[in-house]
């Protein structure tokens, strides 16, 4: 038997199996709303098997985005877009997870194909706000945000989690990591306060605290909320997989259900030791050290590597990206060579081997 191809139950969902879609940025769309590439490219998956597909980073406000071309919850049109894409992926038997995300002093960017500089207003950028004044390598300075301006964050992130419910989505993930606006407050390479939220640990997750707070008060009880962690900055004296031990304990109890467990980010220097399940271990000790369910994320590529993780309890589910995009019907292909049951869409079962 497959433990990949377990169901899985979190609160009141349950997700049909473990090989889940990470976030992965389109940088497609037009005012904040999500077109029929998000469409195509979200639904591929559900039509693929996979279990949990979760949206690209969407921003909570407009100036929250990566690029300009990012997808957003902070109107009603991005709401009835999504609900389009929600309603196909619940069709095909998947659960669908909104990211939701504040980019801080990474915003304000180009796609990667262009180079990822900072877009001048002249181009539709905007100045960017972080916990620091500080610059992320070659991108434009950001202005440190006032402690009235951070007590403003919660509620942009409980009024993006209202939306995500009307848009139809079964989970919602907070993106607290790759060096965006939350990780920008945790990491103590990045964080330069002398005020509430700065200095020690407490002070220095404090926002998080609070956006996980009003966030879970605004999503319905019976349906679960994530969060994606950088367990590590990979930089001496930055943020450690302890301190990811520390956070999720303190999440936990605040209603998260799962820590999506990835790294990096925080700092444009970082030596990353890039290779096969690289990031595994840090939802291993999370998962072991916090006891509470972790995904893990980064270069699992093969059905029994990602079998492997999930039944030796390194994590309770795989995220993949890159490897989804090189094979969108991966799960159908890895339930067949773990000889787990997994539907194959009626339109596409003449085409399965035996």
């Amino acid at each position: 038997m497959s433990h990949l191809f377990e169901p899985i139950k979190l609160r009141d969902v349950v997700i049909r199996n473990r090989a889940w879609v990470a976030p992965m940025c389109q940088y497609s769309a037009v005012d904040g709303v999500p077109g029929d590439w998000h469409l195509v490219h979200l639904g591929q998956f559900a039509t693929g098997g996979a279990g949990l597909i979760i949206s690209e980073a969407t921003a909570v406000v407009p100036e929250g985005r990566i690029s300009p071309h990012d997808t957003g919850l902070w109107n009603d049109e991005q709401v009835a877009a999504w609900r389009r894409i929600t309603d196909f992926l619940h069709e095909q038997g998947a659960t669908a997870g909104v990211q939701l995300a504040h980019a801080g002093r990474k915003a304000s960017t180009s796609p990667p194909w262009q180079g990822s500089r900072t877009v001048p207003k002249s181009e539709g950028g905007w100045d960017t706000v972080s916990s620091t004044g500080d610059a992320f390598g070659e991108l434009a300075a950001p202005r440190a945000l006032t402690e009235a301006e951070i007590a403003e964050l919660p509620e942009q992130f409980a009024a993006a989690t209202r939306r995500a419910d009307a848009a139809g989505f079964d989970v919602v993930e907070l993106h607290f990591a790759h060096g965006y606006l939350a990780h920008q407050f945790y990491s103590p390479l990045v964080n330069d306060r002398t005020d509430s939220y700065g200095g020690d640990f407490d002070n220095r997750v404090r926002v998080l605290l609070e956006i996980t707070d009003a966030v879970r008060a605004a999503w319905p009880a019976d349906r679960p909320l994530i969060a994606r962690l950088s367990a590590t900055d990979w930089v001496d004296g930055g943020w450690t997989g302890d301190d990811s031990v520390r956070l999720a304990r303190l999440l936990a109890e605040r209603g998260v259900d799962l820590i999506d467990a990835s790294t990096g980010g925080a700092v444009p220097s970082a030596d990353i030791p890039i290779g096969a399940g690289y990031q595994v271990r840090f939802a291993r000790q999370i998962r072991a050290e916090a006891d509470v369910p972790t995904g893990a994320v980064g270069m699992i590529t093969s059905p029994e590597q990602a079998e492997e993780i999930v039944s030796s309890g390194s994590a309770d589910a795989v995220l993949l990206a890159r490897e989804l995009l090189r094979d969108p019907h991966w799960p159908l292909h890895a339930a067949d060579r773990l000889h787990a049951d997994n539907i194959w869409p009626k339109q596409y079962v003449r085409a399965r081997r035996a």
